[in-house]
């Protein structure tokens, strides 16, 4: 038992380790930033595209949308970061992150939008028009504030699943969150610094995920 202890659960070592890791946990949140930030509006920019009764708009919007949904983001990544070397474009780690998880993430979150544009009942759009609104004034103030409450716990739990993805970040060497724990374990032969990055990403979002529930509590009642 103590054994165990010592490898998973030992208070020096998690001390000795903590600047290593705050150090990556900064990383980690200005790629969190990065990341929800573009993906809620590059996702925002796709659902309209993919609502357009254009059709040169709509199939290319669903066919990005299919497309990286459907890909893993380990093999974006990997293509990014490793891939596009060869065909001369040189890309750093923490842009390569960014952008693949922008590709992944914007298709996501462009579903939970569409899924709240198409929430919104078509007499809501033609109330807005008839009060005089134009149709980016009837999009913008009453369609879009309705879609995100419709579809908030839909957003906040997509964003859990951005913040728990960029833990692969550390497979470019990008020295988040993970890839500090990483390398506190390979200096002390020690799982513990493992164990505190897995208790750091708890006490962050587990918070978010009780929020999450409470508005899906609400919606439902």
């Amino acid at each position: 038992m103590q054994n165990l202890i010592d490898q998973f659960f030992n208070i020096a070592i998690m001390s000795k380790s903590l600047p290593l890791m705050l150090s990556g946990l900064w990383m980690t949140a200005k790629l969190c930033a990065a990341v929800i930030l573009l993906g809620l509006i590059g996702g925002l920019l796709l659902s309209l595209a993919n609502l357009s009764p254009r059709g040169w708009l709509r199939v290319p919007a669903i066919l990005f949308t299919d497309i990286f949904r459907a890909l893993p983001p380990l093999v974006l990544l990997i293509f990014i970061y490793s891939g596009l070397p060869f065909a001369g474009i040189e890309i750093s780690p923490f842009a390569a992150v960014v952008l693949a998880f922008l590709l992944n993430n914007s298709a996501y979150y462009a579903e939970v939008y569409r899924a709240g544009i198409l929430s919104i009942g078509k007499g809501q759009w033609e109330a807005a028009r008839s009060t005089g609104l134009s149709q980016t004034q009837t999009l913008t103030n009453v369609v879009l504030p309705q879609a995100v409450r419709n579809v908030l716990p839909d957003l906040l739990s997509n964003t859990i699943e951005v913040v728990k993805l960029t833990s692969l970040a550390s497979v470019v060497s990008l020295s988040e969150l993970l890839y500090a724990a990483n390398m506190a374990r390979s200096i002390t032969y020690n799982a513990s610094p493992l164990v505190l990055a897995a208790l750091i990403y708890l006490v962050i979002l587990w918070p978010v995920v009780r929020l999450v529930s409470r508005f899906q509590r609400r919606l439902a009642a």
